[in-house]
C-alpha cells in the first residue's frame, strides 16, 4: 500500500535545516517500508503549489540526518510536505500475521537554525535520489547479479551522506570516485553485509568528506544475491526484477551534496592542507 498525503509547513520566511528525522510511531515502525517526503512551494500568482525538492528520505531502519555546519538546506516559505509513504508487512520488528496496526502514524521533526542563518550560510546542499543504474535490473533464481551506474556535476562538490537503497536481494554497495584528468578511481565507502532493516545514511566528517573537482565522476556499484545463502532472501526460486514493491529490487543512493563554486572548492583543500602541516608537525 502507498499512502500520499499532504501536511503543511507553517513557515512564512525561509528557513535553514539543522537536522532532520523521521519517525514511524510505535508500532507503524513494523509496516512502514520508507516514508519519502518532497517539498512543494505555493505560486502566489497561480494559487497553486509546485515542486521544489527533496526534504528528506526513510527507509527501514534509518536514523536521521545532520547538516554540516556552514550550509543551507532551505525549508522554503509557505511549502508543505508531500509525502509518498510506502507500507509493508516486513518492516523493522515483527508483527503477528493478520494483526491490525492502529495508530499508523509517520512523524517528521526537523531542527531549523535561527532566522538569520542563511546569510551567514555560503553554499547550499540538497538531498536526492541519483538513479545509478544502466541497463535492466534483473536477478535470476538461484542467481546474482551486479549494477553500476554514473554521475558527474558542471561544478565542485562536496559529498555529505551516503545511503544506498535496496531491498532483500542487495547484499553490498560501494561509492568510488573517477578522476578523468588521471584516471585514477578512488573508492569512499562500503557497506557490506547488508539489511534491508537497517538503511542509514552514512554522514562523512566536514573535514574529511569526500571532495570532487568539476567533472569528477561518482560512481556506484550495488551486488544482489538471489541464492539460499543470502539469510534475507525470502524465495531464491523467484526471478527478481527492478520495481516498487519489497519483493523486487531498487538500485539507486540518496546522496546529500554540498553545491560549491571554484573558490570554495580551493578553500577547502587550502584549509585541509593547513590542518594535515599543522598535524605533522605536532608530531
Amino acid at each position: 500500500m502507498w499512502h500520499r498525503p499532504y501536511v503543511s509547513t507553517q513557515t512564512t520566511v525561509d528557513r535553514c535545516i539543522k537536522a532532520v528525522q523521521v519517525k514511524p510511531r510505535a508500532n507503524a515502525k513494523t509496516v512502514v517500508h520508507h516514508a519519502n517526503s518532497d517539498l512543494e512551494v505555493l505560486n502566489p500568482e497561480t494559487g497553486e503549489y509546485e515542486d521544489y525538492g527533496q526534504l528528506t528520505e526513510y527507509a527501514m531502519g534509518k536514523w536521521g540526518e545532520i547538516m554540516p555546519e556552514g550550509v543551507c538546506r532551505t525549508l522554503p516559505a509557505n511549502s508543505r510536505v508531500r509525502w509518498d509513504i510506502h507500507l509493508f508487512p516486513g518492516g523493522v520488528g515483527a508483527t503477528a500475521p493478520g494483526a491490525m496496526i492502529e495508530d499508523n502514524v509517520v512523524e517528521i521533526g526537523l531542527w531549523l537554525h535561527p532566522e538569520d542563518y542563511a546569510e551567514k550560510a555560503r553554499f547550499k546542499q540538497d538531498l536526492k535520489l541519483y538513479g545509478l543504474r544502466h541497463g535492466e535490473l534483473i536477478v535470476p533464481p538461484h542467481g546474482t547479479a551486479m549494477t553500476q551506474g554514473f554521475h558527474s556535476f558542471d561544478h565542485p562538490v562536496r559529498i555529505d551522506s551516503f545511503q544506498p537503497h535496496g531491498h532483500l536481494r542487495l547484499r553490498a554497495a560501494s561509492l568510488e570516485i573517477f578522476y578523468p584528468a588521471t584516471g585514477r578511481t578512488e573508492q569512499i565507502s562500503q557497506i557490506s553485509n547488508w539489511s534491508a532493516t537497517w538503511h542509514h545514511s552514512h554522514l562523512y566528517e566536514p573535514d574529511v568528506a569526500p571532495l570532487l573537482p568539476t567533472g569528477a565522476v561518482l560512481v556506484i556499484k550495488q551486488w544482489y544475491d538471489n541464492t539460499a545463502n543470502n539469510p534475507n532472501n525470502p524465495d531464491p526460486d523467484m526471478w527478481v526484477v527492478g520495481g516498487s514493491r519489497t519483493a523486487d529490487e531498487m538500485s539507486h543512493a540518496w546522496i546529500a551534496i554540498t553545491h560549491l563554486d571554484d573558490a570554495g572548492y580551493e578553500e577547502i583543500l587550502a584549509q585541509r592542507e593547513a590542518a594535515k602541516q599543522r598535524s605533522v608537525a605536532a608530531e
